[in-house]
This record gives structure tokens, C-alpha cells and sequence, in this order.
């Protein structure tokens, strides 16, 4: 059977209602489902000239036809308006990725693709939240999820996510490490049959700390998680200087970085691949691929919105699902 993604809309007001029209045109190779405002998704296609039949979503089983989008519909709190933020719609926001994740771990969806969501409105109407990792982490009880941005030539995880500069380093400790190298050492296995991963280490410090010089936490917390877990069997390098690590040969030789904070690794991925790139949450009992981008409030409406990342996304996810169905 094709696998049956789900497809979250994202922040009304930003493009991912313009990247989930845009990806409908195409071939895929799976049944999907979006959910959202199914009069807002037909009023976003109709400013963007976009030619799409909107299905309501049953249950049933079937292929993507292009052209067409499954909608499971969810009414919004408020009207949308491309490029204007409104915190009324922040539950429905936050509503699409519970539907999105219970599903997943009801066995509905084989996997969840989600579009970009405005943080700081969601945190404006009252609601906490962090990211989609972080999310999708509590709601399915995963201890240690990991954000891993991929392209075809790299890979880059994160030790720590969506947290200020200035609190990473007591973030940052050696078991903290160790379930973060045992997470990728086993989910790059089962997703993308890696057999045994090459895991290069960043340290945080720059020069990984110059021998103790520039900052000890390499020598205090880093090298021991590596300590540790090159005794249980994993393949890891490191710590080695960031400046040094995505030089292209010595990247080449590791089948995943791990950065240790957001902007540490991302900038990286982002700078060779931006259009091409795909956000995966490692660490949870769903699977979970998303765009690298953001809400890109500007370009809301105006068809200058591209869904390269989007596609990417999906087709990673329907590779990944049918690889573990």
C-alpha cells in the first residue's frame, strides 16, 4: 500500500498554505492528506491563480492525483491575511500538529510533513512553545529528540535546539551527549540504512577549545560522551574545531555532523543547500520531516514562494516510510 502522509498547513498568514497548494500540482508517489482551513487554502489558491480541487479527506485510500489536495478541514480562529500575523489562529496552529501527531501514532499517517509556524505568535497567544521538535517530543513522551538537517551531501544534528546562546554550555553535558550519538548512531541505521553511521563531533569552543585554553568544555564533557560510546561499538570523531569540520573533504568522510547549538551547524546546511534541504526529527516513535525554512510572511500571496524544500521533505518522508513499512 502507498504510505499515507499527513500534511500540516502551518501559520495561515505565512507560505505554507502557498507551499502545500504548489506541492498538490505534483506527481507523488502516496496518498496525502493536508490538514487546515479548507476555505482559506481555496482562497490562497485562487490569489495565487493556482488551478487545484480541494477533496475532503474520508479515511479511504487512495493516490495523489495532481492537481488535486486531500483537505481534512479545520476552521480557523480568525480570517487569514497573507502576510499579517493574528494570534487568534494560534491554536488552530498548534490544533493541526496534534491532529497531525495523533494520528501518526495511531498508525493513521506513516509519516508527518509539516509546513513552517510562526513561533513568536503562538508564544503571543499565550501558548508555549519552543519548535516543532520540541512538540512533537512531549506529545509522543520521546526523552531526547534530535534535530538533523539533511541534503544529498550532508547531514548536520543538533546537540541542543532552540535555546539562547548564553544557556547551551550548562545545556550541554556528557549523558546529554551520549543519548544524542546513540539516537543518531541507531536512527540513521533504520531510516537510511547507514549500517554503521560515521559521526563527526563539533566542540563548542572555537578551535574546540584549544586544548583547554578557549573553554574546557571538550575536555570536561565532550571527548568523555565520545569516550563512552566509542567503547559501546559507535564509529565518532571528535571533538574537532566547527571551522574546520564542514570543510568539504573532511566532511565527506562522516555520514552525520553534530553540531552543538542551533547556529553553530545550521547556517552551514542552509548556506549549501537551502532550497534543497529538509528538517528530520530523530529520537520519536513517528516519523517527522519538515521544510527548512520559515513563514516568509512577505512572500505570502504573491507566488514567489518556493517549494523546493517542500518537495524534498515529502519525498524523503515517502522514502523513509515505505523503507520501514
Amino acid at each position: 500500500m502507498l504510505p499515507r502522509i499527513v500534511l500540516t498547513s502551518g501559520e495561515p498568514a505565512g507560505i505554507g498554505p502557498d507551499v502545500c497548494l504548489a506541492i498538490a500540482a505534483r506527481h507523488l508517489d502516496c496518498d496525502l492528506v493536508c490538514l487546515g482551513d479548507r476555505e482559506m487554502l481555496a482562497e490562497r489558491a485562487r490569489v495565487l491563480g493556482m488551478k487545484i480541487e480541494l477533496r475532503p479527506y474520508d479515511g479511504t485510500s487512495h493516490r495523489h492525483a495532481p492537481g488535486s489536495l486531500t483537505v481534512e478541514h479545520h476552521a480557523l480562529q480568525a480570517p487569514a491575511v497573507a502576510g499579517r500575523l493574528d494570534a487568534r489562529n494560534s491554536r488552530y496552529v498548534v490544533h493541526l500538529l496534534e491532529r497531525a501527531c495523533d494520528g501518526a501514532l495511531g498508525g493513521e499517517f506513516a509519516a508527518i510533513v509539516t509546513a513552517p509556524v510562526h513561533k513568536g505568535a503562538i508564544n503571543d497567544a499565550g501558548i508555549p512553545f519552543t519548535g516543532h521538535t520540541e512538540f512533537f517530543a512531549n506529545r509522543t513522551h520521546a526523552p531526547r529528540p534530535v534535530m538533523m538537517l539533511a541534503t544529498a551531501s550532508l547531514r548536520v544534528a543538533l546537540a541542543t535546539t532552540h535555546l539562547p546562546l548564553a544557556r547551551v554550555s550548562a545545556a550541554i553535558t556528557t549523558d546529554s551527549l551520549c543519548e544524542v550519538l546513540e539516537i543518531l548512531d541507531r536512527d540513521l541505521a533504520r531510516w537510511w540504512g547507514a549500517g554503521r553511521p560515521r559521526i563527526g563531533v563539533c566542540g563548542l569552543n572555537p578551535h574546540a577549545g584549544e586544548g583547554g585554553h578557549l573553554g574546557d568544555e571538550e575536555i570536561r564533557v565532550i571527548t568523555p560522551a565520545i569516550a563512552r560510546m566509542r567503547e559501546r561499538g559507535l564509529r565518532i570523531t571528535g571533538p574537532l574545531p566547527a571551522d574546520t569540520i564542514f570543510v568539504p573533504r573532511v566532511h565527506a568522510d562522516f555520514d552525520v555532523v553534530l553540531a552543538m547549538y542551533h547556529d553553530q551547524g545550521l547556517p552551514v546546511i542552509k548556506h549549501t543547500g537551502f532550497e534543497s534541504a529538509v528538517n528530520v526529527t530523530l529520537g520519536l516513535p513517528i516519523l517527522r520531516t519538515s521544510v527548512d525554512h520559515g513563514t516568509a510572511l512577505d512572500l505570502a500571496g504573491t507566488g514567489q514562494a518556493d517549494a523546493g524544500s517542500m518537495a524534498v521533505a515529502l519525498d524523503l518522508a515517502v522514502q523513509l516510510a515505505a523503507r520501514a513499512a
